[in-house]
């Protein structure tokens, strides 16, 4: 949810701001882009350099920068654009008090009315001054302006209180942001399983059959599913691919038979499983223990079946809405029909070899989607970025229909 995202922290100035060094961690470690901007307050209690260096990014105090005798501006309106999102923590009386009226007299406040993207607030601050009716004034006017309140939890307070009003753990900060935007998103709620990448099937303790697939296709479809709200159970065969993403369960598989017994696992579990792996259809029926020795004859390998995947999944079918892959060299459209009426299937996803920039390896696939009812829709050329997003609309305009 919060992968690739421009994400634009304000620190005021409040004990709380310690934790903020953790929230930084946890918003690079979900594959966000971080920048920070606090007030000058806020840097007695957290230090910039700190925040400096595990945002990877410089940290903001002011409108102007002087060093080695010359001036910099930093451009609030710059910073307010480029943020996809922005999370003040944590927000102190002061802070709340003058986003709410308008007060902009430092750069971060500056920042925030110039903010085109979504704002979330999290309250630190003595139980007192949090139940203070002007506070309450202020949180109910920022939410009025279409601000997201991130609630302060009750603990032990600074002043040794306990009470409601302690900024809400980091943990809680990501968590609450990721519920908020996967809200209305069509995919909100939805279990999703999605096979990638080849199989290996052992020869023997260094050697194997596999083949070309290198899962990116796979591992799109995962992002992309992610980013539209679903909880995803990626299950890869050997790849060199890695996904971030708090949304995706990424579970590496080395043969047919792994993935099969992966597969199976948790499908009774998901609304929607694409089997877009290029699962081995065959593997030696007998494993060499110790490494095969290069003989001056010929080497003959006897082969067996791999479990069918897709068909069994297709097989104990409930409510899962299925999708399978077909990569065709010859009569494509009538083989990927049978393949999907065979298999039991909701909708498969058909490519050739025939087609330049098609298959695997390449960062680009050239598709038809065709659906049980014999619906076709066939796509042009495009980066598998966008093939996965084509793939998705066409699923999600069928479940919903």
């Amino acid at each position: 949810m919060l992968g690739g995202k421009n994400i634009l922290l304000g620190i005021s100035g409040g004990i709380a701001a310690y934790k903020t060094t953790f929230l930084v961690r946890l918003l690079i470690k979900a594959g966000a882009q971080v920048k920070v901007v606090m007030t000058q307050s806020a840097s007695s209690f957290v230090s910039p350099l700190t925040l400096s260096t595990l945002s990877k990014n410089p940290v903001l105090l002011d409108f102007i920068n002087e060093e080695d005798g010359s001036l910099s501006w930093n451009n609030h309106v710059e910073l307010g654009l480029w943020a996809d999102i922005m999370i003040i923590a944590p927000a102190t009386a002061n802070t709340l008090s003058k986003m709410a009226n308008g007060t902009c007299d430092n750069l971060l406040l500056a920042t925030y009315l110039s903010a085109k993207c979504p704002v979330y607030f999290a309250p630190a601050m003595d139980l007192d001054m949090y139940k203070h009716p002007s506070t309450e004034a202020s949180i109910k006017k920022l939410e009025s302006y279409g601000n997201s309140l991130i609630p302060a939890e009750s603990g032990e307070l600074a002043s040794g209180l306990h009470g409601e009003g302690r900024m809400a753990e980091p943990e809680n900060i990501i968590s609450f942001v990721q519920n908020d935007l996967s809200k209305g998103l069509p995919l909100s709620g939805k279990q999703v399983l999605i096979t990638a990448g080849p199989t290996h099937e052992a020869i023997d303790p260094v050697r194997f059959l596999g083949n070309r697939s290198t899962g990116t296709m796979g591992f799109e479809l995962a992002k992309k599913a992610a980013d539209l709200g679903a909880n995803v159970i990626l299950v890869s065969g050997p790849t060199h691919l890695n996904v971030n993403h708090n949304n995706i369960q990424l579970i590496r598989v080395a043969s047919a038979q792994n993935m099969y017994e992966a597969c199976h696992e948790h499908y009774g579990d998901v609304d929607i499983a694409i089997c877009a792996a290029a699962v081995a259809d065959y593997r030696p029926k007998s494993i060499a223990s110790e490494k095969l020795k290069k003989k001056d004859d010929d080497l003959n390998i006897e082969l067996e079946r791999t479990p069918d995947i897709l068909m069994s999944l297709g097989e104990v079918k409930t409510t899962q809405f299925l999708v399978g892959f077909a990569l065709e060299t010859q009569n494509e459209l009538e083989n990927a029909k049978n393949k999907l009426k065979r298999k039991n299937l909701d909708g498969i996803v058909l490519n050739s070899l025939k087609d330049d920039g098609a298959g695997f390896g390449g960062h680009t696939n050239k598709i038809t989607f065709i659906d049980k009812n014999s619906g076709i829709k066939t796509f042009d050329l495009k980066t598998k970025p966008e093939v996965a997003s084509d793939i998705w609309e066409e699923i999600i305009s069928r479940i919903h229909a």
